[in-house]
């Protein structure tokens, strides 16, 4: 996977900031310095169980995901990798935990959506600005590997969205967001919708330091999809169930497929949606209403808790003086 590989890495754009890329030497709002991919040279070409290819109940199946690293990569250890993963993921977190201050700091629900291609995720967020947009202040950060198609279709509505473009990347990471937030800086208690990019893999490891990830997946895929990509489904907190107007004309068990979705999480929740028709999406657009309502209050009742504090100390200061 991509913590082994270091996919994309130096190639990363974020609209209006040509010079920014994903080995930027500090974090805009924690001021982390490091490069945010580490730079391992690794020169151990011990093979080891790094091929022992592991056979399922077929003699004829390869099996690469056993061992600590659950991951296969020639001339590298399971050890290794393993290694190198924990150290870009620890940066990572890092950097999410001063993105989720920030956000929570100023009353920001960030929902980070993720998928593989084609679930209608970009639909559903024009559907969901379209909506959403004379209640609730919204902004959107788009995650593509090139163009800025799904920006530009976002700016339509008249919402304020930024591009980041991965190169050869396969997901956005914390770094990235956190140069996002500092260009496009959302306002105080609104609504921040992150469009990942497509993939069902590599965005499960990453946090941004989002509220929650809401995994999309639409009836033109497989039933069996969270379990053959389960640490998505296991990392999302909530489904959508996307195209559901095209039911009548294709093969997929609605049943098996949450039942999937459950045996990965049990008690994931899930919406059955239609970004076409607006067939179920009072209900996802009342978990966002929940969503910043909840972020907005927290916000206000940490200003609360400090202005009590300074408040208390100034009246014990007082006393003292």
């Amino acid at each position: 996977m991509c913590n082994v590989c270091g996919c994309g890495q130096d190639e990363t754009r974020i609209e209006g900031k040509p010079d920014v890329t994903a080995t930027a030497h500090a974090h805009p709002l924690g001021h982390r310095h490091g490069h945010d991919h580490d730079h391992i040279h690794d020169h151990d070409h011990a093979h080891g169980d790094a091929h022992e290819h592991a056979h399922g109940t077929r003699t004829d199946d390869l099996h690469y995901g056993r061992g600590a690293a659950h991951a296969h990569a020639p001339g590298l250890s399971q050890a290794r990798m393993l290694r190198i993963e924990q150290d870009i993921l620890a940066s990572n977190n890092a950097h999410a935990t001063d993105n989720r201050r920030w956000l929570e700091a100023h009353g920001v629900f960030a929902v980070n959506l993720v998928s593989s291609p084609g679930s209608g995720k970009t639909t559903l967020l024009v559907r969901t600005i379209e909506a959403l947009r004379d209640a609730l202040r919204i902004a959107v950060i788009e995650g593509d590997q090139q163009t800025t198609h799904d920006a530009d279709r976002i700016r339509a509505t008249g919402t304020r969205a930024l591009q980041i473009n991965t190169g050869k990347g396969c997901h956005l990471d914390a770094a990235m967001l956190g140069h996002a937030l500092e260009h496009l800086h959302p306002e105080d208690d609104s609504l921040l919708l992150i469009e990942n990019v497509g993939n069902l893999v590599c965005p499960a490891s990453f946090d941004l330091g989002e509220a929650h990830k809401v995994v999309v997946l639409s009836v033109t895929e497989g039933e069996d999809k969270p379990l053959k990509y389960p640490d998505m489904f296991h990392a999302a907190d909530l489904m959508l169930l996307n195209k559901i107007d095209l039911l009548p004309h294709v093969r997929f068990d609605v049943e098996q497929c949450v039942a999937c979705a459950h045996q990965v999480k049990p008690g994931l929740q899930v919406l059955q949606v239609s970004a076409q028709s607006g067939a179920g999406m009072e209900a996802w657009l009342d978990w966002l209403r929940r969503g910043v309502s909840g972020a907005r209050e927290q916000r206000r009742h940490t200003i609360d808790t400090l202005q009590q504090r300074i408040a208390e100390l100034e009246i014990q200061l007082a006393a003292k003086a």
